[in-house]
């Protein structure tokens, strides 16, 4: 079965840097676009960066700039690069990956921002 698994989450100190990761298993990971969500306690699931197959990007306005989306199709996994980061970028981060009507996502990892 379709398995995400992410990883790098952690405690960082505002202005500090985090590399998530999340490898992909039991799909065809290069036909996915790929996205990574966000989720803070009380507010709504958002986007944050995706990716498709032709490794175009998009952002939330948000993070523009100062994130960075990836993709390794070798290794079925998919990265996201933050830098940069504010009090207000904490919260649980989840991988998806969609392709048509099929649409999976990953256990989440949390992101803490606090001095």
């Amino acid at each position: 079965q379709v398995q995400l698994v992410e990883s790098g989450g952690g405690l960082v100190q505002p202005g500090g840097s985090l590399r998530l990761s999340c490898a992909a298993s039991g799909m065809i990971f290069s036909m996915y676009t790929m996205g990574w969500y966000r989720q803070a306690p009380g507010k709504q699931r958002e986007l944050v960066a995706a990716i498709n197959n032709s490794g175009i990007t998009n952002y939330a306005d948000s993070v523009k700039g100062r994130f960075t989306i990836s993709r390794d199709n070798a290794k079925s996994t998919v990265y996201l690069q933050m830098n940069g980061l504010k009090p207000e970028d904490t919260a649980a981060y989840y991988c998806n990956g969609r392709l048509r009507r099929l649409d999976y996502w990953g256990q989440g990892t949390q992101v803490t921002v606090s001095s």
